[in-house]
């Protein structure tokens, strides 16, 4: 039995509820790919939450991880269509916020 692909209210919902999501994909729209720099970009952004919202943006289809067959091994990650389109979402509501701020 094929699994369900989330909804992309589903999405949105988990994404935006968390700091994290949003702190992570704001470093990708950065530039900065690397996990390891991700961590030293963040203060409190620890590994292991960094780790499981990579995940879970990758399931979501938000984000393509690309590993490197190198020694030291080397990951990056980058920005499907899919996260592309998603992150329009994203500048949709900054761009409401902006506009409740000035009101």
């Amino acid at each position: 039995m094929p699994t369900q692909q989330p909804t992309v209210s589903y999405m949105v919902e988990n994404i935006v509820g968390c700091k994290w999501s949003l702190e992570v994909i704001a470093l990708v729209r950065q530039g900065i790919t690397r996990p390891g720099a991700m961590t030293r970009a963040v203060d409190g952004l620890t590994t292991k939450v960094l780790n499981e919202r990579l995940a879970k943006m990758v399931r979501f289809g938000i984000l393509e991880k690309v590993s490197y067959p190198e020694v030291p091994p080397r990951v990056e990650y980058s920005f499907t269509d899919f996260g592309l389109k998603f992150i329009e979402i994203l500048n949709a509501i900054d761009t409401l916020q902006q506009e409740v701020e000035t009101e």
